[in-house]
């Protein structure tokens, strides 16, 4: 069986939206994992936003679809946080996680970079992971976040300020470091 075999019997949008998703996915996904902060919930966000972008895929195709689902994954980590239980607190180890002591040094960086980026707020972080994952213009960011630039501009230097003085990213430098002089 061909691989177009299976959208047969699909409108054409089906398939349109189809060959974008396999196109974006995975940047989309990991998109998605940094604005939530968590793998499981970056892949429900995902999952949810890509659903909701189907069922308006007639109407956005022709614009920027990546767009669409990128403020649809920040619009729905807002919501998540609206939502949010009061009594769930995020933790630095899930328990079902090894150690870093167990991970390989990229790892330990990634989860640094990850534990710094959690102690931002949700605004700061959608700002860093657009601005400088994505790398969309401040006016861009704004649009999608629905904020002025200029609060894009202080909401990023803010941002990156506590990201500098992050006790998390500044260990793992000098883990770094050390391991590299050895």
């Amino acid at each position: 069986m061909t691989p177009d075999a299976t959208h047969t019997g699909d409108p054409p949008h089906t398939r349109d939206f189809d060959a974008f998703v396999a196109a974006n996915g995975r940047r989309l996904l990991h998109i998605a994992r940094l604005i939530a902060g968590d793998d499981h919930r970056g892949e429900d966000l995902l999952q949810t936003a890509l659903a909701r972008t189907y069922l308006r895929w007639h109407r956005i195709q022709r614009d920027d679809p990546v767009a669409y689902v990128r403020r649809a994954l920040v619009n729905g980590q807002r919501d998540w946080w609206r939502r949010k239980p009061s009594h769930e607190r995020p933790a630095a180890y899930p328990p079902d996680r090894a150690s870093d002591v167990d991970l390989a040094e990229e790892h330990a960086r990634r989860d640094a970079l990850l534990r710094a980026l959690a102690g931002l707020t949700r605004r700061e972080r959608a700002v860093i992971v657009l601005r400088f994952y994505e790398d969309l213009p401040e006016t861009e960011i704004a649009e999608t976040l629905g904020i002025a630039p200029g609060t894009v501009k202080s909401t990023a230097a803010r941002a990156l300020r506590k990201l500098r003085e992050s006790p998390d990213l500044a260990s793992a430098e000098l883990a770094h470091l050390a391991k590299a002089n050895t």
